[in-house]
């Protein structure tokens, strides 16, 4: 499975922009042979409280962009934005698109940044979701997700591969890669985080340091860099293989 880790420098609030830079990006991730395509959270605006200005629906220009994009280049692509929600506040979600362009999955984020007053302007999600990239059960998760692994714990058993997709500031990147690493170790599956790059209207900066780990930990491949964008390879099948040999998720508590 190749992967193209788009670490986008996304300009704030300004979709058009984001979608040609991301369509760019996609297309030479396409070009290079990749299976999947990962955008950061709230990829088209940035990481934005300004919910009226920004926020459309679940299935409005941002999410026909993604499928878009999926389709014209026969690629899978995840990527984030904001929708809607059912009252005042939105919701920070992440869909999942097949080659074909069809959405196959569409999570919201459980744990809103409260640290950031996420809270205040996007109400959280529920479920988990778990889905399909060519034959690899997957699921995706957002940003401050990663510091609560009793939720990625709770599709552990199904899947293959788990997203991360991020807004994380360079101050607190050293978390980042430790939590990213644990989430592998501990569910014995691999681990892509994706992260983006510059710096947005609050001015804070953003490092990239997009990373994927193995069921063991290892060190897949080494991003740290704020290039656009990191191309990696990974065998899923890896994952039964560490399952059997050392089949630590059969002591979980159910």
């Amino acid at each position: 499975m190749k992967v193209a880790l788009i670490q986008l420098d996304i300009a704030w609030e300004s979709k058009e922009t984001n979608f040609r830079n991301a369509g760019r990006l996609v297309r030479e991730a396409s070009e290079a042979g990749c299976d999947i395509a990962v955008l950061p959270e709230m990829f088209s605006t940035g990481f934005s409280m300004n919910v009226s200005g920004i926020a459309e629906e679940e299935h409005g220009p941002t999410a026909s962009f993604l499928s878009g994009l999926a389709r014209e280049h026969s690629i899978n692509v995840i990527g984030g934005f904001a929708s809607a929600g059912s009252g005042t506040r939105g919701q920070n979600i992440a869909h999942a698109y097949g080659r074909d362009g069809a959405l196959l999955a569409s999570y919201a984020k459980m744990h809103p940044f409260s640290f950031a007053d996420e809270d205040k302007h996007y109400e959280a999600g529920h479920d988990t979701v778990v889905f399909e990239l060519d034959g690899m059960p997957s699921s995706v998760f957002i940003c401050y997700d990663l510091r609560f692994p009793e939720v990625i714990r709770a599709v552990a058993r199904k899947v293959r591969a788990v997203f991360f997709i991020a807004n994380w500031p360079a101050e607190r990147i050293g978390h980042w890669e430790t939590l990213l690493k644990a989430r592998a170790i501990e569910n014995q599956c691999f681990v892509i985080g994706l992260n983006r790059t510059g710096t947005d209207a609050n001015g804070l900066g953003y490092p990239g340091g997009s990373r994927i780990f193995g069921p063991e930990g290892e060190d897949v491949c080494p991003g740290g860099g704020t290039g656009d964008i990191i191309m990696c390879e990974f065998d899923p099948a890896v994952v039964e293989r560490v399952r059997s040999e050392h089949p630590f998720l059969e002591d979980m508590r159910r």
